[in-house]
């Protein structure tokens, strides 16, 4: 049976395609590229020997110093190791030089103090007339204190201030002033 024109050419649109598709990757893939090619990374084994027999002449090679015997041994001097060089024998060591004297008056010694003290002053309270500072020791709960209370046991408040207060140990020593940083 005869097909009729209208599907054959319905079936020689998509084979067509087909062909210039193919065409066009085949002359891609034949085409000279307009650059060349990058060269392997490394060299193949030919080229290696080829390079090598290229830059190298006849080998020197030395019979007659071959045939020479081995030196012989020479003692407690003996080192098996040829090629080892024998190091100089270390020089004498000085006498140690004397430090220097220092000009001027020696430094004043350094008092070490009483350690800081570690609370943070993180606010002020007014009750009636009176100030209270709120210290807080890091483990949590916050403590008040007024001026010349002992705050924990350990430290006297002096004055509070507007940003900082004054605080002490309770002999009189170690006088730091501690600003208020907040929470």
């Amino acid at each position: 049976m005869a097909e009729p024109k209208d599907t054959a050419r319905r079936r020689a649109g998509p084979l067509g395609a087909l062909l210039v598709v193919l065409v066009a990757v085949a002359a891609y893939l034949w085409w000279p590229a307009a650059a060349p090619a990058p060269g392997p990374s490394n060299q193949t084994r030919d080229a290696r020997k080829t390079a090598a027999a290229a830059g190298s002449g006849p080998l020197a090679v030395k019979l007659e110093a071959l045939k020479q015997p081995p030196p012989p041994p020479a003692g407690e001097n003996r080192n098996p190791f040829r090629f080892y060089i024998k190091l100089p024998a270390p020089p004498p060591q000085a006498q140690p030089a004397k430090p220097p004297v220092p000009i001027g008056p020696p430094p004043a010694p350094v008092e070490q103090g009483p350690p800081p003290i570690p609370l943070k002053f993180i606010g002020t309270v007014e009750q009636g007339k009176k100030k209270v500072a709120i210290f807080s020791d890091g483990r949590g709960l916050p403590v008040y204190a007024s001026e010349g209370e002992l705050v924990l046991g350990q430290y006297r408040l002096v004055r509070i201030g507007v940003e900082s207060v004054v605080m002490e140990y309770p002999d009189g020593r170690g006088r730091q002033t501690i600003p208020m940083r907040g929470q």
